[in-house]
């Protein structure tokens, strides 16, 4: 084989080890942006079910919520006036 025909076949070995690396970059680009997208959905669900949380616990601190529960079940009462006292220094 000539010196021409060494360089062609280098060439094109050349060309199908890049157009193969492409192919497999190709791939692996794909396969990242399926693991990206799966995870912003997992993002976007773990923001809603926060947000539910926050509203659970909004709920659940709201004065009027502790003052039910203090009363039915632990008995509590605003005091009296009388039962009042007034420190003065």
């Amino acid at each position: 084989m000539s010196l021409r025909g060494v360089l062609l076949a280098l060439l094109v070995l050349a060309n199908v080890a890049s157009a193969l690396l492409l192919v497999r970059d190709r791939h692996e680009h794909r396969q990242a942006f399926i693991a990206l997208n799966r995870l912003e959905r997992a993002r976007d669900e773990l923001n809603i079910e926060y947000g539910r949380l926050q509203l659970e616990q909004a709920t659940w601190a709201e004065s009027t919520r502790v003052d039910q529960v203090a009363r039915q079940r632990l008995g509590m009462l605003f005091p009296r006036g009388e039962d009042t006292v007034v420190l003065r220094r």
